[in-house]
């Protein structure tokens, strides 16, 4: 007597699905403050986060700012992810589209039309190196990069530090210190160079 096939024999898992399940477990290893799965989910969604910030800021400079800080956002917040609620790239999208509409605000620019499709700079990716900074101290030592951050000017050092732990973005930074928009980002730029070759000094 033949013996019957094993239920779920033949059932693939789609491609969609496998990426979403492998999305949403880095999302969660990220809220428990994992470096190496916060870099998967930026493996995984900064194509579709870029073209989103693109679309919307409209500027490729805006855009890689802006994306910046959606990661930097991600970081912070990963771990109020909740995959009942909502699809992982939902979720992301979300911040996305929030931040650079609030780029938009903050920078005078009227909300472009929503658009049928995304267009074809969508597909672009990010510059990697514009997450570099951000990616080495994610997966530090939190008393490493505290030691080193105290070596940093003070501007530099409150800078990065309302940036990671307080949510602030360029535009609050620099409504508070009182300067323009792009000298925050270049302080904010400066400093994290700064405590990129401090950390690695100091290995």
């Amino acid at each position: 007597m033949q013996e019957s096939e094993p239920s779920g024999v033949g059932d693939v898992a789609s491609p969609d699905t496998e990426r979403r399940a492998a999305l949403a477990a880095a999302l969660a290893a990220t809220g428990l403050r994992d470096g190496a799965a916060f870099r998967k989910v930026y493996q995984l969604t900064s194509a579709k986060l870029f073209g989103i910030c693109l679309r919307i800021c409209g500027e490729r400079q805006a855009a890689e700012d802006v994306l910046q800080e959606v990661y930097l956002i991600i970081w912070r917040r990963a771990a109020s992810f909740e995959p009942l609620r909502s699809s992982p790239i939902t979720w992301l999208a979300t911040i996305a589209r929030n931040r650079a509409i609030d780029w938009r605000r903050a920078n005078g620019h009227p909300l472009p039309p929503p658009p049928d499709a995304e267009p074809r700079a969508a597909v672009e990716t990010a510059d990697d190196a514009a997450l570099a900074d951000v990616a080495m101290i994610a997966r530090e030592d939190a008393h490493h990069v505290h030691r080193c951050l105290a070596t940093l000017d003070r501007g530099s050092r409150d800078a990065i530090r309302a940036a990671f732990l307080d949510g602030a973005t360029y535009a609050e930074l620099a409504e508070r210190a009182g300067v323009p928009l792009a000298t925050m980002k270049s302080r904010v730029r400066r400093g994290l160079l700064q405590l990129r070759k401090r950390m690695t000094d100091d290995l």
